[in-house]
């Protein structure tokens, strides 16, 4: 999982730099801990305690990952190219990351 995730992080940057001459923006959203089939075992055993260690001390939630949507969509994300955006409530902050 994480080789394929680094892999991903640095496909964004390659293709962000062979695509901006172009003017084509590529940007990668990286989410923490959200609801989904993927966390939901993890979440139904420390949901509480992933989201209590959270700075935001919650959970993502869908509007979370449309508001980074828009914004990447709309002509205010039109000079971020190439970048890693995290939407996890500020666990890369915290020494474990969780």
């Amino acid at each position: 999982y994480a080789s394929s995730k680094a892999a991903l992080h640095q496909l964004t940057r390659v293709l962000a730099r062979e695509l901006g001459p172009q003017h084509v923006t590529v940007n990668a959203v990286a989410p923490g801990p959200f609801p989904s089939q993927m966390m939901a075992s993890t979440l139904d055993a420390i949901g509480d305690t992933i989201a209590a260690k959270a700075p935001l001390r919650r959970l993502g939630r869908d509007d979370d990952m449309a508001g980074i949507a828009v914004f990447l969509a709309s002509r205010a994300g039109s000079y971020l190219t190439g970048t890693i955006i995290p939407i996890d409530g500020g666990i890369a902050t915290t020494a474990s990351g969780t």
